[in-house]
């Protein structure tokens, strides 16, 4: 996975110490209802499409940059399905420890095109049944994908966050 510039900077000063880190999730729905998801070059996992937005960068349009990266497919936001921390730091290959303050966007998709994979972040890019999601699927993208669908079924409810 490509390391975004500004991380770099941070990690020539800090090393592979713990770096807390804003990211971008975004479930996009086809208008028949599967679901988008990418199968990832670091681990081999499928996944919801997910990155880290540039300084200054509105999450909002940085889920949507990051759908047109990594898959081709033009996205629309149509809400923020949750803010979530996972509970672990996760460890890359290269030592760095990063943790992230996750905001997950239920999009729709735009437009009747074909994903495919248009980066070095997925091995494979596809469309997908909710009930036939592929495997191994990450842990984290099975809660995203719950908390977006649920969000996309009934807004009124409002976005999930841990409560107090």
């Amino acid at each position: 996975m490509p390391i975004p510039d500004f991380v770099l900077a941070l990690r020539s000063r800090l090393g592979h110490d713990l770096l807390w880190l804003p990211g971008v999730s975004a479930v996009v729905v086809h208008q028949d209802g599967r679901l988008l998801l990418g199968r990832r070059s670091d681990n081999g996992l499928w996944a919801v499409v997910s990155g880290i937005p540039e300084p200054g960068e509105q999450p909002a349009l940085a889920a949507v940059r990051e759908v047109l990266e990594e898959t081709g497919i033009h996205a629309v936001v149509q809400g923020l399905a949750a803010v979530s921390s996972g509970p672990d730091p996760v460890r890359y290959e290269n030592g760095d420890l990063a943790q992230y303050l996750d905001l997950t966007f239920v999009c729709r998709a735009a437009g009747a095109g074909d994903p495919r994979v248009a980066d070095d972040e997925s091995t494979a890019v596809g469309w997908f049944e909710a009930g036939a999601l592929p495997e191994p699927l990450m842990k984290s993208s099975q809660v995203r994908i719950a908390r977006a669908l649920a969000y996309r079924a009934h807004p009124e409810n409002g976005t999930w966050f841990a409560r107090p």
